[in-house]
């Protein structure tokens, strides 16, 4: 039983632009979750990437909220969620999906955009081949799937992991979560470093520094294997449902390269491509750009 920790009291229910930060307990364990905007307006459910939580999606709320009904959680061991250990708690993309499911039925959402970035791709793909009835779109930002679009960069540090797992293999993933990896993920393909507020890799660092939480992300590294053999599912579910779709994808990303970008358009031909001229984060430097073609493609008239 998924029940609401605080139940939203009549007035929040018609909401302003303030944003809101709320738990509720799904399959035993608290979900943290940002909301903002109307529930009467179309409902975004933004999905966010690693090393990182739904604080990256501070400001784009903020922009949004006018127009927008917006639901950002923490996926389980992430942000301000539960973080169960490895002990009590197998870490796989399976059950990051099945917690945001269990907090989209709590919440009663039943339709919305999904707004993925790098791991809320293969959460917000498991979600829709789940139920696709219940998604109203795609908003891809640095999300792949496709193998064209994996950059040498992650290469280089999953595919000796995913071959022969020893400690020897896991520690380039390890380095992927230090505060030198984390800072490298919000910094790489930044037109300029001083416009990327540090507050980024200095609160993903120290809930990635908690311990036993690096342990965990290398097991969703090591999983990640099972992601890459999904894309021919979701390739097909693509093709079968025609989400309406806006990519959004920063060229300077080495870990999601632009092939994989272009590589949704053979499955999804009506997909609208915007190149923004930023890495693997794009927000900072770009969140006007960002906001506006969300708008644009998806608000009410």
């Amino acid at each position: 039983m998924t029940t609401p920790l605080s139940p939203r009291s009549s007035k929040e229910t018609t909401m302003t632009h303030q944003t809101y930060h709320r738990y509720a307990t799904v399959h035993g364990r608290k979900i943290f979750y940002r909301e903002a905007g109307d529930p009467a307006s179309p409902t975004l459910l933004l999905l966010h990437g690693l090393p990182t939580s739904s604080q990256m999606f501070r400001d784009l709320i903020a922009h949004l909220s006018p127009r927008f009904h917006l639901i950002a959680p923490d996926y389980i061991g992430f942000g301000h969620s539960d973080a169960p250990l490895r002990d009590s708690f197998t870490y796989s993309f399976d059950a990051l999906a099945d917690h945001v499911a269990g907090l989209v039925e709590v919440l009663g959402l039943t339709s919305y955009t999904l707004y993925m970035q790098d791991y809320g791709g293969p959460v917000g793909f498991r979600l829709f081949t789940a139920a696709p009835e219940k998604v109203t779109g795609f908003i891809i930002q640095n999300a792949n799937a496709y193998m064209e679009g994996v950059g040498d960069a992650p290469k280089q540090v999953l595919l000796p992991l995913w071959e022969n797992r020893t400690a020897e293999t896991e520690q380039p993933a390890r380095e992927f979560v230090s505060l030198e990896g984390t800072r490298l993920h919000w910094l790489v393909g930044a037109r300029d470093p001083e416009a990327i507020n540090p507050d980024n890799w200095v609160l993903d660092q120290a809930l990635l520094d908690r311990p036993g939480v690096q342990d965990y992300q290398v097991d969703l590294l090591y999983d990640y294997r099972n992601n890459i053999a999904l894309y021919p599912v979701w390739q097909e579910a693509f093709r079968k449902h025609q989400p309406k779709t806006l990519i959004l994808w920063g060229t300077r990303d080495p870990f999601f390269i632009e092939p994989g970008a272009t590589a949704y358009l053979a499955d999804l031909p009506k997909a609208r491509l915007v190149w923004i001229d930023g890495g693997h984060f794009v927000l900072d430097e770009n969140l006007a750009q960002v906001a506006a073609e969300i708008t644009a493609e998806f608000a009410a008239a």
